[in-house]
């Protein structure tokens, strides 16, 4: 029975986590659209969303473990957040097997989307408002997600699996819920899920070989940028290959997919082997 209700309070504890890195990004995810939303019906030439969420996304920052004066933050969301500094040759390799993932994810985004039939990542019409008003909330958009969610889902989720599971698993369990989060908003749709679980894994395989959250930021905020501007506005003139014969750019797309997950399996295990970690975990 003590066996029973010690496993039934982790199983909860874990529950908790997840929904806990869930609440942080949709919580910030809301807050930013509804200061976008009331910064282009009231004063569209000032974009004044963008000051007013960085200071918010500063303060949840601070609040969840982010590095602070002594004493600012328990000990406790700093070691969940783990927004651990690494050296140069290790930011290197994460950052060399992120950007080559984000090269295979935008080739992967381009054949599920053209293999599954599902509504394309479309945005509202922003050529009516100031060409400086709209880059500098694309610019936010790519910046809220990337800092709430690998807090949420590679830090404080990840960090609470890793304690209980092995890393595969903590990574897997972490990437499918990190996968589900984007189901309110983007459909419980098979290509949309399995896209959003291969990039959680590579988020989470960075945040694992590195102890540290803060390498995959700028790889996350970078694929974002790539998506607004160049991926998601072209969605809705893809052909899906059941109504046609798939022409060479699927086929093209497909290759860019595989070859560089390749270099980026390559490059991860190059990470893997720079530096492990394993002191610093023994001692978290």
């Amino acid at each position: 029975m003590e066996a029973d209700h010690s496993n039934a309070s982790r199983i909860l504890r874990l529950i908790g986590f997840g929904l806990l890195a869930f609440a942080i990004t949709t919580v910030a995810g809301g807050i930013w659209s509804v200061l976008l939303i009331v910064n282009l019906r009231t004063a569209p030439a000032i974009p004044w969303s963008v000051p007013a969420m960085a200071v918010l996304l500063w303060l949840a920052w601070r609040y969840l473990g982010g590095k602070g004066p002594p004493r600012s933050t328990s000990e406790a969301r700093r070691r969940y957040l783990r927004a651990n500094q690494n050296p140069a040759g290790i930011y290197l390799w994460a950052w060399t097997a992120g950007g080559l993932s984000l090269f295979a994810f935008a080739g992967y985004w381009i054949v599920l989307f053209q293999l599954g039939r599902m509504p394309p990542n479309t945005f509202s019409d922003m050529s009516v408002y100031p060409q400086l008003t709209v880059a500098l909330m694309i610019v936010m958009g790519a910046l809220v997600a990337p800092f709430m969610e690998e807090a949420g889902f590679r830090g404080y989720f990840q960090v609470a699996l890793e304690r209980e599971f092995r890393a595969p698993a903590a990574v897997a369990i972490s990437s499918v819920v990190f996968a589900l989060a984007h189901g309110p908003t983007q459909g419980f749709l098979w290509p949309k899920l399995l896209f959003y679980f291969l990039v959680g894994v590579a988020f989470g395989t960075t945040a694992y070989l590195t102890n540290s959250i803060l390498p995959a930021i700028p790889i996350h905020f970078v694929g974002l940028l790539i998506f607004f501007t160049l991926i998601w506005p072209h969605d809705a003139t893809r052909r899906m290959v059941w109504d046609a014969k798939a022409d060479n750019w699927f086929w093209i797309h497909l290759a860019q997919a595989i070859a560089f997950t390749v270099l980026a399996i390559f490059a991860f295990q190059r990470l893997a082997r720079a530096n492990p970690h394993d002191k610093a975990r023994a001692e978290n």
